[in-house]
């Protein structure tokens, strides 16, 4: 079995954890001296049967700013206040100060990892590797039941290894300006019309990918081979190594709310979206055309059709298919492939878990960005695209109003 590497990532808490912890909750924090919001909120939770912990991994890559040292000074201060003052709690707390590694990548990806890499340890020295580790940010606070939803849905549910947290950013308020609010609404609104468009495409693994708002079993963790070393993105590309696996779930009982603000800490993400709009407009902030999504749909209901066909049969499919997945899919690739998974399936269903093995969110990614780049799709405002979304699906009766669409796709989730 796959294990941490102790010599890159060492025991970040000489204290043997409790042997019933199930719950060891993962916060990187750089440069965030208000993360006792996030105390407070995890504070004030529900208190889970199950003994719980928390690492909050303070970090900074090595040419950080001097006012990201100091912050970082500051939030262990604060936190050492706040602990005081709070008294008892029902989690042990850990703060745990790794400086400036000197790994040159460095991003909030590896102190992700770091911390999840200590959680994996610490349940396996304890023989407890259905214990959940579980993703968080430090500008996040949660829904009181926050440790009770994981320990019922997760922890205490065998047949479930890993989990997508309902998230809600805060779409109004007097804590940040109206512009990020308003910025955080589009954002998410397009966040939750990019999930919708993934459903109607009939895609089999449709779940949200957020890094602060994600669990996984202790065992399932190292059969992935634990959380990768990106900068950014860590999230995405992690979870799509648990899909295939089964046993991942929307959780949606309850909620992780992810602050509005603005980041330059990574490349993408509600931070860096937010910032773009503030700075170059928020009519510059587009999303992927419908009809993309509909190409998309129309190409897997084909091949579901014919998954029991004969080689022959599959290959003429190729003529059939929308003509932006011709042009993606030349049709060399596509014989090499469709040969390729035929050859190496007994039944339907075993050839569709393979077409998705090669078509998967990456190229269905790769599809989306060259169908727009080509000039075959023009991208939207999230408000357009989710409006003629609904249209292609005869749904006529849906908010026009930005605030009023997220509410609306908000629902549609919570309920599915």
């Amino acid at each position: 079995m796959w294990s941490a590497d102790k010599k890159l990532f060492p025991a970040l808490a000489t204290e043997p954890p409790h042997p019933e912890t199930g719950i060891i909750v993962v916060v990187p924090a750089c440069g965030e001296p208000d993360i006792i919001k996030l105390l407070d909120s995890l504070a004030s939770c529900f208190q889970p049967q199950c003994h719980t912990e928390v690492f909050i991994i303070i970090n900074a890559p090595s040419g950080a700013s001097a006012e990201v040292i100091e912050n970082n000074l500051l939030a262990i201060s604060n936190i050492e206040a706040w602990r005081k003052k709070a008294g008892a709690l029902f989690f042990r707390l850990y703060v745990v100060d790794i400086g400036q590694p000197s790994y040159k990548k460095w991003g909030v990806g590896m102190a992700r990892k770091t911390g999840m890499d200590v959680a994996f340890s610490r349940f396996q020295s304890i023989g407890k590797m259905n214990g959940v580790i579980v993703s968080l940010d430090a500008d996040c606070t949660v829904q009181k039941n926050y440790f009770q939803a994981i320990e019922k849905e997760l922890l205490n549910h065998s047949g479930r290894r890993a989990c997508s947290i309902y998230f809600e950013h805060p779409l109004s308020g007097k804590e940040y300006p109206q512009e990020l609010y308003n910025a955080v609404v589009r954002y998410e609104l397009h966040l939750r019309y990019y999930y919708q468009g993934l459903l109607h495409t009939g895609y089999p693994w449709v779940y949200h990918t957020v890094g602060s708002c994600m669990a996984v079993k202790a065992h399932a963790y190292a059969q992935a081979g634990g959380m990768n070393r990106r900068q950014a993105g860590e999230d995405f590309y992690f979870i799509q190594k648990l899909l295939p696996a089964g046993g991942y779930f929307s959780l949606n009982s309850t909620t992780v709310y992810p602050s509005p603000r603005i980041s330059d800490r990574v490349p993408f993400g509600t931070g860096a979206a937010v910032k773009n709009m503030v700075e170059k407009g928020m009519e510059n902030f587009l999303t992927y055309n419908p009809h993309a999504f509909e190409d998309l749909r129309i190409f897997f209901g084909k091949v579901n059709k014919s998954s029991g066909s004969a080689m022959n049969e599959l290959l003429k499919l190729y003529n059939d298919l929308p003509d932006a997945v011709c042009q993606f899919v030349d049709p060399l690739e596509w014989e090499k492939k469709i040969k390729e998974i035929k050859q190496n399936t007994s039944s339907p269903a075993s050839f569709m878990k393979r077409f998705f093995g090669w078509f998967n969110m990456f190229r269905i990614i790769k599809f989306l960005n060259f169908a727009h780049n080509k000039g075959i799709y023009r991208k939207l405002s999230p408000d357009e695209a989710t409006k003629k979304l609904f249209e292609l699906k005869g749904e006529w009766d849906v908010p026009q109003d930005e605030r009023e669409l997220v509410i609306y796709l908000r629902n549609l989730e919570r309920n599915e």
